[in-house]
């Protein structure tokens, strides 16, 4: 049989979902396992919704869209970014797409060529070096560490800049951080991309869960139109499996953007977009129940946290929690997740799934039961006390 591309077999798989499978093979076994691995929202979707949904298939509302997506789901997210992420946008610069994931393997195809760097976040959410390695860009990676309060260290980010750079991607509310960049940190880097003239690409699929902090989009700060802005309504309305997500481009990419999507997807299906309307465009209170949910739950793993003595970063967004495992893991975190699911039915995602800088740590997702929080991370071993 003829070869694939050779950049192919440079994509990473995903350290996650070695876990996650191995994990759903001990299920099906009859295994109780406490799934803390994947993000995927324990909530129900708003009745509302699936109304909506069921609505639009009952009406054979099951046609061809425009490439950017029906009118009034465009002018109510145009509305929604002017309200709510202070964004001024036209309704091309509008894209619905099929989950944040092609929201942002369009963004990175529409300013990558190969052999150009993009610089991605580590910790990072696999997808960005994923996407890189398809594309056959160089994955860049820049470190959010302890020793900087998880955020960049421009200078150590401006330097590794070279005449090959085209692009940056920002994540804040991080997956798997939960950290979240301030409005200064966010307009050094915007500043940065500025004086090197480069692509901003802004992972915003959070937005909706912060605590005691406030969401600031990039683009809200740029004047000069170099921020794509991805979201999704996947984790905002527990819709991960309907897979609406939506790009903001800047200014002059509408003929563009028709090309791209048409020959990427075309459209995002009809009855899909109908529900991604009423999310929009209904009551929020599911949305709120879920933060609170998310919130008491991080309340719960602190304490188990805090009672063993295990260090972890207090997220500031999203729903998980970032764990220091180092001192049991023998510098190789991602055996040790396998190990502990084997012996303890326990999945978590180790940290080196999102770059070298996680390794010796884990990720958490807190969208489970209190319960499942309590079992899970009560398995985790304790450091050594030292002793005097």
């Amino acid at each position: 049989m003829p070869s694939l591309a050779p950049r192919i077999e440079t994509v990473p798989a995903s350290g996650i979902r070695r876990v996650f499978e191995q994990a759903a093979l001990l299920r099906e076994d009859g295994t109780d396992v406490t799934m803390l691995v994947v993000g995927e929202p324990d909530v129900p979707v708003a009745p509302h919704i699936g109304e909506a949904a069921r609505r639009a298939w009952t009406e054979d509302r099951t046609d061809y869209t425009p490439n950017g997506g029906i009118a009034p789901l465009r002018q109510a997210i145009r509305d929604k970014l002017l309200r709510e992420n202070r964004i001024e946008v036209d309704l091309e610069q509008v894209w619905m797409t099929i989950g944040a994931t092609q929201a942002l393997f369009q963004a990175m195809t529409l300013v990558l060529s190969p052999g150009d760097e993009v610089l991605v976040p580590d910790p990072g959410y696999t997808t960005f070096t994923m996407n890189a390695h398809i594309l056959g860009a160089v994955p860049v990676p820049y470190q959010l560490s302890p020793q900087h309060g998880f955020e960049p260290d421009l200078a150590a980010l401006e330097a590794s800049i070279t005449d090959r750079t085209r692009a940056i991607i920002v994540n804040s509310p991080s997956n798997p951080l939960g950290s979240v960049f301030g409005e200064e940190t966010l307009r050094d880097l915007l500043a940065m991309a500025q004086r090197h003239d480069l692509w901003v690409i802004s992972d915003e699929v959070y937005e909706y869960f912060t605590y005691g902090t406030r969401h600031v989009s990039m683009a809200a700060l740029d004047d000069d139109d170099r921020v794509f802005s991805v979201f999704s309504l996947s984790k905002t309305y527990a819709m991960t499996g309907v897979r609406v997500g939506y790009l903001v481009t800047p200014r002059g990419l509408g003929a563009t953007m028709r090309t791209t999507q048409e020959a990427m997807i075309s459209c995002v299906a009809e009855p899909d977009q109908y529900a991604a309307l009423a999310a929009i465009v209904g009551d929020h209170s599911a949305v709120r129940d879920a933060r609170e949910h998310y919130r008491t739950n991080l309340e719960v793993a602190k304490e188990v946290l805090d009672a063993s003595g295990i260090r972890y970063l207090d997220p500031r967004g999203a729903f998980y929690l970032w764990v220091d495992v180092s001192h049991a893991t023998d510098g190789d975190v991602a055996e040790w997740a396998l190990a502990l699911l084997q012996r303890e039915h326990v999945a978590v995602a180790p940290g080196s799934a999102f770059g070298r800088t996680g390794e010796g740590w884990i990720r958490v997702c807190l969208a489970a039961t209190a319960d499942d929080l309590r079992r899970g991370l009560g398995a985790l071993p304790a450091p050594v006390r030292a002793t005097v």
